[in-house]
This record gives C-alpha cells, sequence and structure tokens, in this order.
C-alpha cells in the first residue's frame, strides 16, 4: 500500500488540502472532519486513519480551513464552533470525491472528532436518503449538531473516554435524540485524547469493525433496517 497523495478540494472559492490513502479494492472510503484547531496532521487521526487503511478503506483526511482561515481561528476560536460552514466544507470533500474514478463508486462514511463529529452528522442529516452509509465519532460533540440529529439515517457510533465525565454526558444526550441505528461505547479510563496505554487502539479497533460492517453491505437501507441502540463500556 502506498502512502498518501496530497489532494486539493475546491469549496466555493476556497481550495483545502487532504491526504488521500486508496488502498487497492478497498471497501469504502471514510472523510475524515476534524475540529477545534485540529487538522489532517493530527497523531490520533492518522493512527485511525491507517488502522482504517489496513481494514481495506480509503481515507481522505482534510484540513476543513484554508491556512489563512486556521491563522485568524487561532486568535479568534471562532470558525472551529461554526458547525454549518464545517458542514459545508465537509459535503464540499464529498462531492468532490465522487468526481475521482477511484473513489466515485465507494460507499462512504465519515470519521468525526471534537466539533467535526457535529459538521459530520449535520452533512449526513442534510444529505438524506442514505447517502452516507455509517459514522463515527471520537470524542465528539454530537450535541452542536443540533436539530440535524434526528434527520441523520447512517449507523453512529459514539466513542467516548469513560473519564472524559462533561463530553460523556453530552454524547448521551445527543444519543437519545438520534433516530437511526445508534451506540454509545465507552472506553474505561480513557480521557478526550485517548492517550492513555491501549485506549486509541481500541477506537481504532471498533472504528474498523463499524465501518467494515455498514460499508461492506450492500443490502443496508435505512427505510428497511430496524432501528436500535446500546451502550457499551458501562
Amino acid at each position: 500500500m502506498t502512502g498518501p497523495i496530497e489532494v486539493r478540494v475546491a469549496a466555493d472559492r476556497a481550495s483545502l488540502i487532504g491526504d488521500l490513502v486508496v488502498p487497492s479494492r478497498s471497501r469504502g472510503l471514510v472523510l475524515f472532519a476534524h475540529g477545534s484547531g485540529s487538522g489532517r496532521k493530527s497523531p490520533r487521526n492518522q493512527y485511525v486513519a491507517g488502522k482504517l487503511q489496513v481494514a481495506g478503506l480509503a481515507t481522505l483526511l482534510l484540513d476543513l480551513l484554508t491556512s489563512d482561515e486556521e491563522r485568524l481561528d487561532l486568535e479568534r476560536a471562532h470558525l472551529r464552533f461554526d458547525i454549518p460552514f464545517l458542514a459545508d466544507r465537509l459535503r464540499a470533500a464529498t462531492r468532490w470525491s465522487k468526481t475521482r474514478k477511484d473513489l466515485a463508486d465507494l460507499p462512504f462514511g465519515y470519521f468525526g472528532a471534537s466539533t467535526g463529529a457535529a459538521a459530520a452528522l449535520v452533512a449526513a442529516g442534510e444529505a438524506g436518503g442514505g447517502a452516507v452509509r455509517a459514522i463515527v465519532s471520537r470524542g465528539g460533540r454530537p450535541d452542536l449538531a443540533g436539530p440535524a440529529l434526528a434527520l441523520v439515517e447512517a449507523p453512529t457510533l459514539l466513542i467516548v473516554g469513560g473519564h472524559d465525565v462533561q463530553v460523556l454526558d453530552l454524547n448521551r444526550q445527543a444519543l437519545a435524540r438520534l433516530r437511526c441505528e445508534k451506540q454509545l461505547s465507552v472506553i474505561p479510563g480513557a480521557s478526550h485524547l485517548f492517550e492513555e496505554p491501549g485506549a486509541l487502539e481500541e477506537v481504532a479497533r471498533q472504528a474498523s469493525a463499524w465501518f467494515r460492517a455498514h460499508l461492506d453491505s450492500l443490502e443496508w437501507a435505512p427505510s428497511s433496517r430496524e432501528m436500535g441502540s446500546s451502550i457499551r463500556g458501562e
């Protein structure tokens, strides 16, 4: 498997930079939505992306902000919490992926971290029709997706550290508002950044299993699937 190639994604008048890896015979594509000042070089998301690639999934790690926007956001911290803005950027990346021959026919899902998880849920909810096949949130803020939570049809996995008490409570609230197939997985002893031994490995394992289960299935459709929910790790 070759290393990532740098790509540029047109989003309105902006040009976003991403790292794309497409393993041979890929089973699906996972687009990463970063948040809270992070980007495609996040070591945690790069680690998860590597595990997804080993599992046969293409990955696109994208900077949702341009370099100029990042500099401005460091001063004002406003764009990282502009969920509709971030969701628009993620939708632009999704449209871009459909223009590439090596990605166009792949079922796709979103992996969101921090505020990027809210952006992923908003983008998926507004897409409708089962366009997005699966979503995974790592230490995310799905509560910031607001009314879009009720519109999400894609099976959604929320992964939270057991010691990330405030974010865990917000994820429980968001779980109750989701109407799709859903699961909250609590990793015991893990903090917000999953820096504890084995914590990030467990995130990657669960994310790989979730995407493989839902992106590999050709029969999945939100209108015909019995919706369910569960909570693990508590």
